[in-house]
């Protein structure tokens, strides 16, 4: 696939990369990692002061108004510098919910770098579906009541407000604008292999206002997955950055590291293995580009385009990080290398949202 970034894009992918490397230097990975809320917050701001809260929200809403290969474009940095910070659930995923949703508040909130949030729609039993959902809304006087469990809230451990969806009985899902210290909402934190911190909800009997409702009771779904879709295309592009930075760092490794009196780069057998490598981050990388670029078609098409880029760079992902980690040997696994933290990466991006399975699963039901 031929494919260019226009100037402005270059512009801002340059920024980024330049963002990445000033604030997060591969030699001060442990250190990062081991900061408290308050150095994630503090880099969290950093990410707004760069604009890229904004980039993601419609113009009319006081956003920037980038498209769906904008954020592909910041989202290839942010993954080739191994950016811990939840902007796809908290940028991509929340401006695509709230999109012409009369939430303005919050939307200026989380431009301002003010509120995290996070989307909590997956439920015991129902997989990776998002039409199966037993939480319950009901009507409470001119406000709601909601009851049920989320049982994995992707980046949802420093989250300030939750947007979960729930069922009043209809047919239909809403989407409701929870905040994380809501009297009868518990939230159970946890951190994952590549120091993400995602989340488990317990609603019982949470009170809301009439205006946490999000756009329209009962008509939520649509909205729900197209937001999810954008969300899976922002994951791509960070793994294809990841991929992109992996490949790099060994092929400098294989260069630099010598045995038998010459760089094993010069053996075969590696050339070979490496070029395997370089040829599975490449098809991520078109099947991004092709994925991205359908998100504004009809929903079975971008559906379908979604879910077979998310399979392919789900698998791509972890085969190149499995390789560029063995290939720096026992060194590779451990934490003062970022090897390692790009292959914990992309084990967890392939999982986020469904795995390859589940893609696959989704790109035959068509």
């Amino acid at each position: 696939m031929d494919f260019d970034y226009s100037d402005e894009q270059r512009l801002l992918a340059d920024q980024v990369d330049r963002f990445g490397q000033d604030h997060y230097p591969a030699t001060a990975r442990d250190a990062l990692l081991g900061e408290l809320a308050a150095g994630d917050r503090r880099r969290w701001r950093g990410l707004t002061e760069l604009g890229l809260l904004a980039l993601p929200f419609a113009e009319a809403d006081g956003g920037l108004g980038g498209s769906a290969v904008d954020i592909m474009a910041a989202m290839e940095m942010l993954g080739r510098h191994r950016v811990p910070e939840p902007y796809v659930a908290a940028g991509v995923l929340a401006s695509a919910l709230l999109a012409g949703a009369d939430q303005q508040d919050l939307v200026d909130r989380i431009m301002a770098g003010d509120a995290i949030v996070a989307g909590a729609f997956l439920e015991e039993d129902g997989g990776f579906a998002l039409d199966r959902i037993r939480t319950r809304a009901e009507a409470d006087g001119d406000g709601w009541r909601l009851s049920g469990a989320k049982i994995h809230v992707e980046d949802g451990g420093g989250a300030d407000m939750f947007l979960v969806s729930a069922t009043s009985g209809a047919d239909g899902i809403s989407l409701f604008a929870v905040p994380a210290d809501a009297p009868g909402l518990r939230v159970d934190r946890a951190r994952a292999v590549d120091h993400h911190r995602h989340a488990r909800l317990t609603l019982d009997d949470v009170r809301l206002p009439a205006d946490a409702l999000v756009g329209d009771a009962d008509t939520a779904l649509p909205r729900i997955e197209a937001a999810v879709d954008r969300a899976l295309c922002a994951y791509m592009a960070e793994a294809v950055g990841s991929m992109d930075a992996l490949v790099r760092i060994t092929i400098d490794y294989l260069k630099t590291r010598h045995q038998f009196g010459a760089p094993i780069g010069s053996f075969q057998a590696l050339q070979h293995r490496m070029v395997d490598i370089a040829i599975a981050a490449e098809e991520a990388r078109s099947m991004t580009y092709h994925a991205t670029l359908h998100l504004d078609r009809e929903p079975a098409e971008r559906r379908r385009a979604v879910a077979a880029g998310k399979a392919r760079v789900g698998q791509a992902g972890l085969f190149v990080g499995r390789q560029c980690v063995q290939l720096h040997g026992g060194v590779g696994v451990t934490s003062e290398l970022i090897v390692s933290h790009h292959l914990q990466r992309l084990m967890m991006i392939d999982l986020a949202h469904g795995d390859a399975a589940h893609h696959v699963r989704r790109f035959a039901a068509g």
